[in-house]
């Protein structure tokens, strides 16, 4: 298994720093999330530094904005803005040379099922506007990450996750702890065209983000990831999930 982790609990640190925590910990990718200290437009000020992680064999990924934004919107002005701080997420991507870019399908308001099929609807439009635009502009694969299951969440169900890649020629990120809220958690991991995977864990019902072994993910499905993401919130968890791979062999 390739092995890297996000930048979500390292928000407070500059990118030396996280670059020698990847080099240090022998992590071969990492996922730069684009929101506040890292949004777009100031990683666009050190793409220099971020480059030096491939200079270093360390693939960059990068987790698109989500905070205030949707996808699905059925508030045009809201979707035009998600749209179009993704497009400017794909271009740094293309400054930094980045393998993917992981996208939210987005989220719906309320229960009726017309209102979520159309939501599903607007997702499709934006996503595929989003991999037009990264097509047309350079090879950053856009990949749409399954959500948990909740009801204003679209992306936890098998069939809305399947038809949302196949429909937009994306990629399919697959984040285990999400995945094990659902009810066929396994056919997540099954499912085609699965870029990578964030690696957590939880106690199937919520999204606790915790080390592996510490809820009751099936860890015998983590044999199917060929590229994972430790997606935790403190630099130990990661390290300590990381420890927990390297105790299974799985890395």
């Amino acid at each position: 298994m390739e092995l890297g982790f996000t930048t979500l609990p390292m928000l407070n640190k500059n990118l030396n720093d996280i670059l020698e925590i990847a080099s240090r910990e022998g992590f071969t990718l990492i996922e730069i999330l684009s929101e506040g200290p890292y949004a777009a437009y100031r990683l666009k000020n050190n793409n220099s530094l971020i480059k030096n992680l491939n200079n270093k064999g360390i693939e960059i990924n990068i987790h698109g904005p989500d905070v205030d934004l949707n996808l699905a919107s059925i508030n045009d002005g809201i979707r035009k803005e998600s749209i179009k701080q993704i497009k400017e997420t794909i271009d740094i991507a293309n400054v930094i040379d980045a393998n993917a870019l992981t996208v939210h399908p987005g989220k719906v308001g309320r229960k009726d099922k017309w209102l979520r099929d159309y939501a599903i609807e607007l997702s499709i439009d934006s996503i595929g506007k989003c991999v037009d635009y990264a097509k047309e502009t350079g090879k950053v694969k856009i990949s749409v990450e399954n959500l948990p299951e909740r009801f204003n969440f679209l992306g936890n169900r098998i069939e809305e996750i399947e038809r949302i890649q196949e429909s937009t020629n994306s990629k399919i990120t697959i984040d285990t702890g999400h995945a094990n809220t659902c009810e066929n958690c396994e056919e997540f991991f099954k499912l085609k065209n699965i870029e990578y995977y964030h690696i957590n864990d939880n106690n199937g019902i919520k999204d606790q983000h915790l080390i592996l072994g510490e809820g009751n993910l099936d860890i015998n499905l983590l044999k199917h990831i060929h590229k994972g993401i430790i997606e935790l919130n403190t630099c130990e968890k990661i390290i300590k999930t990381k420890e927990a791979l390297k105790n299974m062999n799985l890395i």
